[in-house]
């Protein structure tokens, strides 16, 4: 089966664009386009795509609020592509941290578009670049820090949580870690748990703001 995509952008040209690259993908289908964030709602529940690639300034309804939107009120959301034109934008931050799943810049060349939507529908692998892991570390607080001491993570869990910081997928974990692919996935997913986190992403910005993982 082939992973769906519905792209949500106001400028035609952008979705024009990402259509062309996407649908040139054997395993690729997009299914549907809308021009504001307004309009994501009713489009996920008629097509329920794989990934919305979501454009994080429009002018009714960005897509902060958008992500939101989607996963306060679909059952199984698909996951969220934030697709911006400036890698330090704070929006692009503020959609991760609403639950975004990934990050896409719309200057990309084409194998990098057609790798994100792949990682980001796979959730196996994080899509979180320099610039928006040094906003996370700007975005520190105490909150974050008591999460992450009640989280009490084992030696194991921290291990896996810095490689899952680094954008490592669970089988890159397992060879870095010397085992087996499903005892990461347990791992990750004891990760989640104690966090309290939607994804791998959220657990990220977690480590981030909690000073856990510092910024390269």
């Amino acid at each position: 089966m082939p992973i769906t995509v519905l792209l949500v952008d106001d400028e035609p040209l952008v979705r024009a664009g990402l259509r062309a690259v996407l649908e040139a993908q054997p395993d690729i289908e997009v299914v549907g386009e809308a021009a504001d964030g307004a309009a994501v709602i009713p489009l996920v529940r008629q097509l329920r795509p794989d990934v919305v690639a979501m454009d994080v300034r429009m002018p009714l309804l960005d897509g902060i609020e958008a992500t939101r939107a989607v996963l306060r009120t679909v059952p199984e959301p698909p996951k969220i592509l934030v697709v911006t034109t400036f890698e330090n934008d704070e929006y692009v931050y503020e959609a991760l941290r609403a639950g975004a799943d990934g990050f896409l810049l719309k200057r990309a060349r084409p194998a990098e578009i057609v790798n994100a939507v792949r990682v980001v529908a796979e959730g196996e692998s994080l899509l979180f670049p320099a610039a928006v892991r040094s906003l996370a570390a700007e975005y520190g607080n105490s909150r974050a820090r008591a999460l992450m001491e009640r989280a009490a993570l084992t030696e194991r869990e921290a291990a896996v949580l810095r490689l899952m910081a680094r954008g490592l997928s669970n089988a890159e974990i397992a060879a870095r870690l010397l085992v087996g692919t499903e005892t990461v996935k347990s791992h990750v997913s004891a990760v989640l748990s104690k966090l309290g986190a939607r994804d791998r992403t959220q657990a990220v910005i977690a480590a981030y703001e909690s000073g856990f993982v510092a910024p390269a």
